[in-house]
């Protein structure tokens, strides 16, 4: 059987194009890329959803908690050899009132849950990636209606989320060094970034994974 990786995020993860409103296709979006730079020997499972939060119920929308899905998400791809979260640009919204601390916990607690849950062929390997920050453009954008002021505790995640991993020892990967967002809403990745992130993310992966023993 392949390794198995589920990648689980938000509108950065399901590859939203500003430019057109829609989807970027398969050769674009960062988890397919991954996919493809990692070979035969891994089956990626994309699993981004537009304002998907780390562990908060919209009052506009409903089933974007992803502490809410994480588990049958990962039962239904089970057995598992890694988790990848990419989240917490939604939970930024003014309306949720959070601070990147906050956000953090929320962080903290999806990420015990997936550890505690029974999916892993061998044993639990969960790499947290710290989304890129929100520019501040993004609050005078058309976006930013829905966003109020969200950019500067996007700032504080990387730091949050270090301090998480490092207690819960799980992997850590801060994406802004590989990612830029784009010039319309300012929030969501270009199309360069997703090839950029992917690499990255892939190199990560396969450091974790390879040479090491997964039972079948």
């Amino acid at each position: 059987m392949k390794k198995r990786i589920v990648i689980f995020g938000d509108s950065n993860t399901w590859g939203y194009d500003a430019k057109s409103g829609g989807r970027f296709n398969e050769e674009i979006r960062w988890p397919m890329v991954a996919a493809k730079l990692l070979g035969e020997s891994y089956r990626v499972y994309e699993e981004g959803l537009c304002g998907r939060t780390t562990c908060l119920d919209d009052p506009f929308n409903e089933g974007l908690s992803g502490l809410s899905y994480i588990l049958p998400c990962l039962q239904s791809h089970s057995p598992l050899d890694m988790l990848v979260i990419m989240l917490g640009t939604n939970d930024c919204k003014e309306r949720f009132s959070l601070t990147g601390a906050n956000i953090a916990l929320g962080m903290r607690r999806l990420v015990m849950k997936a550890l505690a849950a029974d999916v892993w062929r061998y044993k639990p390997n969960i790499l947290i990636v710290a989304p890129g920050p929100i520019l501040k453009e993004c609050e005078l954008s058309d976006v930013g209606k829905n966003m109020g002021k969200c950019s500067d505790k996007s700032y504080e995640l990387a730091k949050e989320y270090k301090l998480v991993a490092e207690e819960l020892n799980v992997g850590f990967l801060d994406a802004a060094p590989y990612v830029e967002m784009n010039d319309i809403d300012f929030m969501h990745l270009t199309e360069d970034s997703h090839k950029v992130l992917a690499k990255k993310v892939s190199e990560v992966i396969k450091n974790t994974l390879d040479n090491k023993e997964v039972k079948i």
